[in-house]
Parts: structure tokens; sequence; C-alpha cells
């Protein structure tokens, strides 16, 4: 990325807050576009960004030759029919939407020639949205990963790279668009799943009254954004509804087992989980 970078923000929420704070410290010219001006306010308040406008403002999209697009997925597809045509020619694109098979194909197909779209994904985020709960810092832990495709050169994907660098990722990979939502069906679509499903299995108030930390970790993620999530589960329902079947299908298991008291086989059971779940402790 040359330090000469004029970057756009479309839609100032947590990721797109955070990525303006985490340019802006690193000297690039930040701008943004949202439809809530009080975020532009706080934006500029804070300094993570030099300029920003209320809706759609032709004139910063013009300048920028590089846009990260913060929206949902549907209201980013809705944005590229209404705007794409005052892109700058030569301008990149990148994106934080955590689905990409639809995203990317339809992106792809809908943009002019002359301008990129390399689609991203970082892997970080919170149980709260808001610019004003927006925080860099929580990327430097956090995996980012690039999903290219055959119409994408090779200098835009060293531009995405060079932004999660930019932005300190702890581990930057590439995944094909198909790859990364199998992957994230599993990874983070069905943990939401059970998450929310815990929670919906009992509504006694008073378990909060003896609940330890075991059930506060396991359902951190409960806390969810009921428009975002229900476009990302639909939009990938065909990986999910798979990764929810086998979920089903050992649930299922481990209850036989227990109820059939066959020890060993669940103690084998803790101890292939116990050695897995090493692995995301390195």
């Amino acid at each position: 990325m040359q330090e000469e970078s004029h970057f756009l923000i479309i839609g100032l929420g947590l990721l797109g807050g955070s990525y303006a704070q985490g340019l802006k410290r690193k000297g690039y010219h930040v701008s943004a576009l949202d439809i809530n001006p009080e975020s532009i306010a706080y934006a500029l308040e804070q300094g993570w960004i030099d300029e920003g406008a209320v809706g759609f403002d032709e004139k910063l999209v013009a300048q920028a030759d590089s846009i990260v697009f913060g929206l949902y997925p549907q209201a980013l597809l809705e944005w590229i029919d209404q705007h794409q045509d005052s892109f700058a020619p030569n301008t990149r694109i990148t994106d934080v939407t955590g689905v990409k098979e639809q995203i990317v194909t339809q992106v792809q197909q809908k943009l002019h020639p002359d301008v990129e779209f390399i689609a991203s994904h970082p892997m970080a985020g919170r149980e709260v949205s808001g610019v004003q709960y927006a925080d860099c810092s929580m990327f430097e832990p956090a995996n980012f990963i690039i999903t290219p495709t055959a119409a994408n050169t090779e200098a835009g994907i060293a531009w995405v790279r060079s932004l999660a660098e930019a932005l300190n990722f702890r581990n930057i990979a590439v995944l094909s668009p198909a790859e990364h939502d199998k992957m994230i069906g599993f990874l983070s679509q069905l943990t939401h799943v059970i998450a929310v499903t815990l929670m919906n299995t009992s509504d006694n108030t008073h378990l909060v009254d003896y609940t330890g930390d075991s059930f506060r970790d396991l359902t951190r993620i409960a806390k969810i954004n009921e428009s975002l999530w229900t476009e990302l589960f639909l939009m990938n329902k065909q990986n999910l509804v798979r990764e929810i079947d086998e979920f089903a299908a050992e649930l299922a298991h481990f209850r036989s087992v227990l109820e059939n008291e066959e020890t060993d086989e669940m103690k084998r059971l803790f101890r292939q989980s116990t050695q897995r779940r090493k692995c995301f402790d390195k």
C-alpha cells in the first residue's frame, strides 16, 4: 500500500470504525460515509477520519483509491448497484463481510472492469455494535482471511495483504470463497447456533444466580445482532445446515454413550476433545 493512499470507509460501525482508527494511526488519509450522523461526528471527534458525510457523497467516493465496505451483505450489494459509477478508475475495494461466495460472485459481476474487488474477512469482533466500541487493538490477536478469485490481480491481492499488515493482524491466510464459507460454517456460524440454542433451552432467569464461568464462556456470543446474523446464516445456508446435522449426529452419539454407560468411549471422547483443543492454545 502506498503512503499516499486515500481510504474511504463505507459503513462506520464496529469494524469500519476500527479500520478507520487503525489506518489513521498509520498516517493514511481516511474518509467515511455512514447513514448515521452521530457515527460520523464521533469518528471526527476521535480523530479517526479526516472527513465524512452522511449517506452518499460523490466527491468522497471519487477521490478514494482504496475503499473498505463495512456494510451488511445485502446493503453492500445495493450500494454497488446504486453508486458504483462514482468509483474512480483503478480503485481497489475490499469488505468485512462474514460470508463470501455469494458476495464475491455478485460484486465482481456488477463492477466495472477498471475497479477491482478483493474480498477479505477480519476474524475479529465483539458482542456489541457501533463505532463507539471501535478499537483497532482487537486485530492484533486476530486472523485475517483473503478470498481471491481468478478475476483478481496479484497487485490487488498484495494490496489487501498490506492492509491487513498495516492493521497488525496476527495471521493472514488465503482461501477461495467456497473454502472460506465451508470453514466459517463450522468455526463461526455453528458456534453461534450452539450458543443461541443453549440460551434458548431454558428461560429460568434465576440461573444467573448459580452459573459459573463455563456457562458464561460458552454463551458469550449468544448476545447477537439478529439482522446481521440472519443475513449471514441464510447466505451460507447449505454449509450451515450440513454442520448442524453433523453436530446433531455427534451429540446423539454422546447421548447414547452416556445412556449406555460406555465409560471407555466417553473417556476417549474427552481425550480427543482435549487434544484437539490444545492446538488452539499455541
